[in-house]
């Protein structure tokens, strides 16, 4: 099987496994998938931002949130440490999912390996293909989530989840960010958050 038609393939996976998320993003009047979109929300980013990027990073992208909705927030305690708790669990099962996905359409257990890996965001500022994935993330974040954000939390909030947003990003990332196309409203709180 060509190199492309494989990665076509497991995409086709990933997308079918998402599909199944009962939680719903509007799309041109139509209900979607949200993780579905997520998905292939983080594909186009990545090919946009870093085109450069391999096989296992494109994979470890598109399944980034794989199944997320089946491991909810509210199963572990409402407080920092229970937050932590749930976002090392869903790595972990992220991972897990991806790589029988991979297993069955007969990648080499070095991708498996490689993808379960970025999947984790291991040696985040160190590994160069684990920044990439961390700055798309952010990317896709701001992008197409950040507005509707901006209506649910105090400015305070948002301004110091900006904050740790930046701090993950490389300087690529960081630069991509600002020339993003956002409301006034969002581009004062990145100035004041990068300014504070």
């Amino acid at each position: 099987m060509k190199q492309t038609s494989k990665i076509k393939l497991a995409y086709q996976h990933i997308d079918r496994e998402n599909a199944e998320d009962p939680n719903k993003e509007t799309i041109n009047d139509l209900p979607v998938a949200k993780e579905l979109v997520y998905g292939q929300r983080m594909t186009e980013a990545l090919m946009q931002y870093f085109p450069e990027a391999s096989e296992a990073l494109k994979l470890a992208a598109r399944a980034q949130h794989i199944c997320r909705w089946q491991i909810p927030r509210d199963r572990f305690p409402m407080d920092r440490t229970g937050y932590l708790q749930w976002r090392t669990d869903l790595k972990k099962f992220h991972a897990d999912k991806a790589s029988s996905i991979l297993y069955q359409l007969g990648y080499d257990k070095e991708v498996i390996e490689r993808v379960s890996f970025l999947i984790q965001k291991k040696k985040l500022k160190r590994d160069e293909e684990t920044q990439c994935l961390e700055d798309t993330i952010c990317l896709v974040f701001l992008q197409y989530y950040f507005e509707d954000f901006l209506t649910k939390h105090t400015d305070d909030k948002i301004i110091s989840i900006l904050q740790k947003t930046w701090a993950k990003m490389s300087p690529r990332g960081q630069r991509e960010a600002l020339a993003l196309d956002l409301s006034n409203k969002a581009q004062a709180l990145i100035k004041q958050a990068l300014n504070a």
